[in-house]
C-alpha cells in the first residue's frame, strides 16, 4: 500500500493538527489515503485547496481522498461536490481516529459553534520540522468584518495551563529546542477558563516549569490584547524570542473601524514603539490587508506610511479577499487592479523593511535554529544561511557577516 499522505495548507495551527491527523489516521489503520487539510482565510487559499485535491487524485487515483480543515468546515457541500473527493470531515472530526476507521457518511461536519471545550492534542514530533507547535487556544469571539475563520474554528476555547506545560515538557524531552505557542486568537487565551488567566501568565508558567526549554516563540498577537505580564516577559526573559508578529491589518483609523478591529492606529504604533523600547533588538512582523472595501488613496497611503512609522520589519501582505457571508463582502469593493497595485507597494515597503532588519544584524552574533542543512532562523526569526553542518533542531551561535535580499549570511560558530 502507498500509505497515508497529509497535505497541509494554511496556518501553524493547521500544521500542528496535521500531525494529529497523521497519528489518528495511523491509529485507525488506514493504509492508502490522502488527507487534505484546507485553509479558508482567502479565496486564493481555497483555490489552492481545490488545486491540491485535483493534483492528489491524479497522483493517487486509487487512494481514499478525504478533505478537511477550515474550508471543508465552512462549505462542506462545495468539496463533497468535487468528483475527486471521497469524504469531507469537519475540524472536530478530523482529530478523531474513529473518523478514519471505516468510511462513514460522505460528509461528517458538526456545528463548530456548539463546541465549548478544546482538547489538548499531545504531539511528540513534527514531520520535516525543527520546531514544535503547541495549541493553547482555539476559535475566536471577535467578528472582524473581513474574516470567515470563526465559522471554521468556532468560539474561543483555551487549553488549561497544566496541559500546555505537560505538552511543552514532553516536546523538550523529545529533543525540541524551540516551541511555538499557537492558536486562532492567541491573545484571547484564558478568557473562558476559571480565573481568566492571561496569555502572559501562561507564558510565565511554561518558562518557569520547563527550565530546559531553550526557545519559546509566540504566533500572531492582537495588539489590543497584550497583557502586562507578557510585556514584562518581552522585556526581561531571554528565552522568549525577540520577535513579535502583530495582527495590524491597516494603518488607517476609519478602515480599522470598518474592519471592526479593536485597536486604533495610535494604539498599534504605541505597541510597536513599546516593544522596541523594552527590547531594542526585537523584530516586528505584521499582517496587513491591501484594498479593504471603501479604502481610498489617502487611506492606503496612511497604511503604507505606518510601516515606517511603526518600524515594522517583516510584512505579510494580503490583497483583500471577498469572503461570502462576511460583512465586508457587502461593502463597496475596491477594483481588483487597484488592490493589486496597493499590495505591490506594500510588499515593496516590506522588502525594504526586511533589508533594514538584515542590515541591523550584520556584524553581530545570532543564535540560529538549524532547520535543514545550511539553513535556519535566528532568534529574531530572520532566515540565516549557515556554514555549519549540524543536525536538524540544533541551535548554533554564529556570526553574521553579510546579508542579501533573502537571508543573513553567517560564518563559523561563534
Amino acid at each position: 500500500m502507498a500509505g497515508v499522505d497529509v497535505i497541509t495548507l494554511g496556518c501553524r495551527l493547521n500544521a500542528l493538527e496535521s500531525e494529529v491527523i497523521r497519528r489518528e489516521a495511523g491509529a485507525a489503520g488506514i493504509e492508502d489515503a490522502v488527507i487534505v487539510n484546507t485553509c479558508a482565510v482567502t479565496a486564493e487559499a481555497e483555490r489552492q485547496a481545490r488545486q491540491a485535491i485535483r493534483r492528489a487524485r491524479r497522483a493517487r487515483p486509487g487512494a481514499r481522498l478525504i478533505v478537511t480543515g477550515c474550508a471543508a468546515q465552512i462549505t462542506p457541500e462545495r468539496y463533497a461536490a468535487m468528483a475527486e473527493v471521497d469524504e469531507v470531515l469537519g475540524n472536530l472530526e478530523k482529530l478523531r481516529a474513529e473518523s478514519y476507521r471505516v468510511p462513514g457518511p460522505r460528509v461528517a461536519v458538526d456545528d463548530i459553534m456548539a463546541v465549548r471545550e478544546t482538547a489538548a492534542h499531545l504531539v511528540d514530533g513534527f514531520e520535516g520540522r525543527a520546531r514544535a507547535f503547541v495549541e493553547v487556544q482555539q476559535g475566536c469571539d471577535h467578528r472582524c468584518t473581513f474574516c470567515i475563520i470563526p465559522f471554521g474554528r468556532g468560539n474561543n476555547r483555551s487549553v488549561p495551563a497544566g496541559e500546555v506545560v505537560a505538552q511543552v515538557r514532553a516536546l523538550v524531552e523529545g529533543g525540541y529546542a524551540e516551541v511555538v505557542l499557537t492558536g486562532v486568537d492567541l491573545t484571547g487565551y484564558g478568557g473562558d477558563l476559571p480565573g481568566r488567566p492571561s496569555l502572559g501568565s501562561l507564558v510565565r508558567r511554561v518558562l518557569k516549569l520547563v527550565p530546559e526549554l531553550e526557545r519559546l516563540r509566540l504566533s500572531s498577537l492582537d495588539p489590543a490584547e497584550i497583557d502586562e505580564t507578557l510585556w514584562s516577559l518581552i522585556s526581561g526573559e531571554p528565552r522568549l524570542m525577540p520577535h513579535l508578529h502583530l495582527s495590524i491589518q491597516s494603518g488607517d483609523d476609519l478602515i480599522l473601524k470598518r474592519m471592526k478591529r479593536r485597536h486604533s492606529r495610535a494604539q498599534a504604533l504605541d505597541v510597536a514603539r513599546r516593544a522596541r523600547a523594552l527590547r531594542p533588538e526585537i523584530v516586528l512582523g505584521a499582517d496587513v490587508i491591501a484594498g479593504f472595501p471603501t479604502e481610498d488613496d489617502g487611506m492606503a497611503e496612511r497604511t503604507l506610511a505606518f510601516v515606517d512609522e511603526a518600524g515594522l520589519d517583516l510584512l505579510h501582505v494580503f490583497p483583500f479577499s471577498q469572503r461570502p457571508g462576511t460583512p465586508a463582502a457587502r461593502m463597496p469593493q475596491v477594483p481588483k487592479p487597484v488592490i493589486r497595485e496597493r499590495a505591490a507597494r506594500l510588499r515593496a515597503a516590506g522588502d525594504a523593511a526586511r533589508r533594514r532588519a538584515f542590515e541591523r544584524v550584520v556584524g553581530k552574533t545570532v543564535s540560529a535554529l538549524v532547520e535543514q542543512p545550511g539553513i535556519g532562523h535566528s532568534e529574531h526569526y530572520l532566515p540565516v544561511r549557515l556554514p555549519v553542518t549540524a543536525a536538524e533542531g540544533d541551535v548554533h551561535r554564529v556570526r553574521v557577516v553579510a546579508a542579501d535580499n533573502r537571508a543573513l549570511v553567517a560564518e563559523g560558530a561563534a
